[in-house]
Order: structure tokens, then C-alpha cells, then sequence
């Protein structure tokens, strides 16, 4: 019940939080409008374009799984974190600047997607080539969106899409970097046993 409740203000953080950049980054809303052009829209404009994406919302569901510890509290977890995210990111949509909502539509992939995610997560824990998948999927996933979807493809002004595609390249070698090479410190420590 815990990881379901933490998972769920997890979500509630990151659904609204991402909203609210998509907000302030935006010029064409009332809120957004009164910042534009000013350093404040421009960082908006990076972290809405780093947590509007699928690989950050997967990221979410896995990390709430890893905290979890177990596959079954993993996926719990996982499902509540997608479920109230997509909740508070559409809330807040609406409250902030009147928009529509396909949220209906994102409620139902985020539960199969969530006990999904939630348990890669929860299996990221484990020694070997399991662990290692699991640590990969969500590096490799924002590699693949990076590829088929770079973020802020077409903006006008392609500084924040530049920086926004700067962080999630290093961020994914990195991330990559850590699973391979507990991996190998794992594979070396049963060779020494």
C-alpha cells in the first residue's frame, strides 16, 4: 500500500510539473505569454520538452518499480505512478490554460504499461543479465525516441530542442554506462568467488 501511495505522489509531482512547463514554455497561452522571450521560458521549454516525452514517463514508472524492490509492488507502484500522473497532467491542463484532453485514452495505456514498467523496474535489482535488460530499457528507449522523435523537432528557435537532446544523449550514455559496468563488476565478483 505504501509504494502505491508514493508511486501515486510521484506521479501527481511529475504529471503536474510537467503541465505547468508545457505552460510556461508555451507563448500562444495566457500564462506564457506574459514570459516569452525570457530566460524563465526558455528553461520551461527545456524541461517541458526533457518530461513531455514517452522515455520520461516510462522512466517515472520504472523508477517507482526499482524502489519498490518486488515485482508485484513494482508493478503496483508503476501503475499508480502512470495513473496519477496522467490524472494531475490533465487537471492541470485544464485548470491552467483550458485545454483538451485525451486523458481517457492515456489512463488505459498507463495501466498495462505501468505493471509493465513498474516490474523492469523492480528487476533492475537483480544480478545478471536480467538486471542488465531491465537497466537498459529505459536509456535505449530514449535513445530510439531521440532517433525517431527528437524533441522540439521544427521549433524556431532550436536552442532549447539542442539542450533538451544534449541531456537525454548523456543521460542515456551515462545511465547505460552505469548498467554495463555493474554488470561486469557483478560477472568479475562471481569469478573471483
Amino acid at each position: 500500500m505504501k509504494i502505491a501511495v508514493g508511486g501515486a505522489a510521484a506521479g501527481v509531482v511529475f504529471g503536474s510539473l510537467t503541465s505547468l512547463t508545457n505552460v510556461l514554455s508555451s507563448p500562444y497561452g495566457e500564462i506564457g505569454a506574459h514570459i516569452a522571450g525570457s530566460v524563465l521560458a526558455k528553461a520551461s521549454k527545456v524541461l517541458s520538452l526533457l518530461l513531455d516525452a514517452g522515455w520520461s514517463w516510462a522512466a517515472l514508472a520504472v523508477a517507482v518499480g526499482w524502489v519498490a524492490g518486488s515485482r508485484i509492488r513494482g508493478a503496483l507502484g508503476g501503475v499508480a505512478a502512470l495513473v496519477a500522473a496522467t490524472v494531475s497532467y490533465y487537471v492541470m491542463d485544464l485548470y491552467l490554460w483550458d485545454a483538451g484532453t485525451d486523458m481517457v485514452f492515456w489512463l488505459v495505456a498507463g495501466v498495462p504499461l505501468g505493471l509493465i514498467l513498474g516490474v523492469v523496474g523492480a528487476v533492475i535489482r537483480q544480478p545478471g543479465l536480467p538486471g542488465l535488460i531491465a537497466a537498459l530499457i529505459v536509456p535505449v528507449g530514449a535513445a530510439v525516441q531521440m532517433v525517431v522523435m527528437r524533441p522540439g523537432e521544427g521549433l524556431v528557435d532550436a536552442l532549447p530542442a539542442t539542450v533538451a537532446a544534449g541531456i537525454v544523449w548523456t543521460g542515456a550514455v551515462l545511465a547505460a554506462a552505469w548498467a554495463l559496468r555493474r554488470f561486469c563488476c557483478q560477472r568479475r565478483a562471481l569469478g573471483a568467488a
